[in-house]
């Protein structure tokens, strides 16, 4: 098969997925190397493709009007796993987190994170891999763009979260 029938038809793939897909995966799907296929995904993306990598793989993003509000979030490492678990029990999704750095100035990461399982899987990866969130570089203060349902669940998500004392600001961005 070509290359670009091979774009193609990742391109489909992950289209045609409701959860992440890693590269890994996609890789033994369409018989190439891992490299291949991370090599795939930045042309795809040069070319206008919305596809996003999170912790658990590749997805398309959504293109549609979905709501989502940014919220300025204050919390300790130790609060990190209860700060996404509050928000997905609001029935909220966690897109991502951003930082602003001094020096590399705003730094986004994608989470994708629409459960417990979600937040669980990031949880472990971070204890796996030994890494730090990048909230500590920012002396944990951080920013979360979250799409919400309805505007019960957003005003739920935020309350839940201000009460815990988690939250600094939010945003609507819709």
């Amino acid at each position: 098969m070509n290359a670009e029938k091979r774009r193609e038809l990742l391109e489909g793939i992950l289209a045609d997925s409701a959860v992440p897909v890693s590269a890994s995966a996609l890789a033994a799907t369409l018989n190439v190397s891992r490299q291949i296929i991370v090599g795939d995904v930045a042309l795809l993306r040069a070319g206008g493709a919305l596809i996003s990598a999170t912790p658990r793989g590749y997805v398309v993003k959504s293109s549609d009007n979905t709501n989502s509000c940014t919220i300025a979030c204050l919390h300790s490492r130790e609060d990190l796993l209860d700060e996404l678990y509050t928000i997905v029990d609001s029935g909220c999704s966690v897109l991502d987190v951003i930082v602003s750095h001094p020096v590399y100035g705003e730094i986004t990461a994608n989470l994708s994170i629409s459960s417990r399982f979600d937040a669980d899987v990031f949880w472990q990866s971070l204890a796996d891999n030994k890494a730090a969130p990048l909230s500590q570089l920012t002396d944990n203060i951080h920013l979360h763009t979250i799409t919400y349902p309805s505007k019960t669940a957003l005003k739920h998500c935020i309350s839940s979260l201000f009460d815990k004392g988690y939250i600094c600001t939010a945003s609507k961005s819709d």
